[in-house]
């Protein structure tokens, strides 16, 4: 089970976090998302269980736990959508001319 983890800690390591899971079952990965740019956490990251037993009795227990002085918030992953925009809205551009507007006298 793929476990979505949130308001991860800046201070916290890949490591204590798969610790923490671990204590509801077999943990195969956790991984903290890190910005690009600086290299630092982004407060959020993936816990895969071996076990959707586990993977559910970890989300009843952690959801809402005080982790490193951070409130946590977990759920299960959804699967990523294909083909997004990377978030971002379409054709929502400021500034410039519209259609036809750009040879009128004003």
């Amino acid at each position: 089970m793929n476990i979505y983890v949130a308001n991860i800690p800046w201070k916290a390591s890949e490591e204590q976090l798969k610790q923490l899971f671990a204590e509801y079952g077999e943990v195969s990965s956790a991984k903290i998302i890190m910005d690009k740019v600086t290299q630092r956490s982004r407060g959020f990251g993936f816990v895969e269980m071996a076990d959707d037993s586990a993977g559910r009795a970890a989300i009843t227990g952690l959801n809402g736990f005080d982790f490193l002085g951070k409130t946590l918030v977990v759920n299960e992953a959804r699967p990523r959508e294909e083909g997004g925009g990377g978030g971002r809205g379409g054709n929502r551009g400021g500034g410039g001319y519209r259609s036809g507007n750009f040879n009128k006298d004003y």
